[in-house]
């Protein structure tokens, strides 16, 4: 994940862009955040075509600040699904699938699926994240290839996002995805009943409790944070929390929280409070 030239640099953030658009991207959401996961600057509603101009002056900038520079990609005719915290062997097989694999730091890598005609975007998204194995709390915003991975963890010795491969145009269908054993069947049945604690005896559940309880990680370094983190927010979801509290306290509690930013906290919140929500539903049919 060298890069010889600043030039190669903004070749790399430009095909990185290319492959978005290529797959029916229109616009893109741009976060600046410092190395703390903290917002800097926020451009919405941003054309491939204005980004890619504005490289040239961007990216001193972000090198100087310890700015990372991260898109949100939006498209109209295609459901772009981010596959995170993959390592060589989870990514494997959706190299045939995925238009665009990233490397944002040694040894972790996101892939990104271009599905069309989808009726529940975000039920098959999960479903997909699932079966491959991937953080099932990804935010859908990445780091631009050709830009430094400006995170506490890795100081002084930051990496650069890299294209690992890419296949521009390529989209794939729901079907195709299921054929090939990717994406993970709705549970039949559901956990036990839930007890939600009364607003007087409401309290947070323990995270570290959670964080203890978790899986190990893709490289076997440690716990899962992410799933630790799912986990802590349906806690907090069934004892009453909503969305909004459930984001501001896992920032407070969540080391990956705090290096991600709002954008994380909130897809946590929101997506466990959804399964909650499912589960609830679940047993009143």
């Amino acid at each position: 994940m060298q890069f010889d030239s600043e030039l190669q640099k903004l070749a790399e953030a430009r095909r990185m862009l290319d492959a978005f658009a290529s797959v029916g991207a229109t616009h893109f959401d741009v976060t600046f955040l410092d190395i703390e996961g903290g917002k800097r600057g926020f451009r919405p509603n941003q054309t491939a075509r204005e980004i890619k101009s504005s490289l040239p002056i961007l990216l001193p900038g972000l090198v100087k600040r310890q700015n990372s520079l991260v898109v949100r990609p939006h498209a109209e005719k295609a459901t772009l699904i981010q596959l995170d915290d993959l390592n060589l062997e989870t990514l494997a097989p959706l190299r045939d699938v995925a238009f665009l694999a990233l490397q944002t730091s040694p040894g972790n890598y996101q892939a990104w699926v271009a599905v069309t005609d989808l009726a529940d975007s975000k039920g098959f998204a999960r479903r997909l994240r699932k079966g491959a194995q991937a953080d099932l709390t990804a935010s859908g915003a990445t780091r631009v290839a050709g830009t430094a991975n400006f995170k506490r963890k890795y100081e002084p010795d930051f990496p650069t996002v890299a294209i690992e491969a890419v296949t521009p145009g390529r989209t794939v269908s729901a079907e195709q995805l299921e054929s090939l054993g990717l994406v993970a069947r709705e549970p039949a049945a559901r956990a036990a009943p839930l007890r939600v604690s009364s607003r007087r005896s409401r309290n947070w559940p323990d995270y570290q409790r959670c964080l203890e309880g978790a899986p190990l990680n893709h490289s076997q370094t440690g716990p899962d944070i992410s799933r630790a983190d799912f986990f802590w927010s349906m806690m907090a979801a069934q004892r009453g929390w909503d969305i909004e509290s459930i984001a501001a306290r896992l920032l407070e509690v969540s080391t990956k929280a705090q290096e991600n930013g709002d954008d994380y906290a909130r897809n946590t919140a929101e997506n466990a409070t959804a399964a909650v929500s499912r589960q609830t539903e679940s047993r009143g049919r």
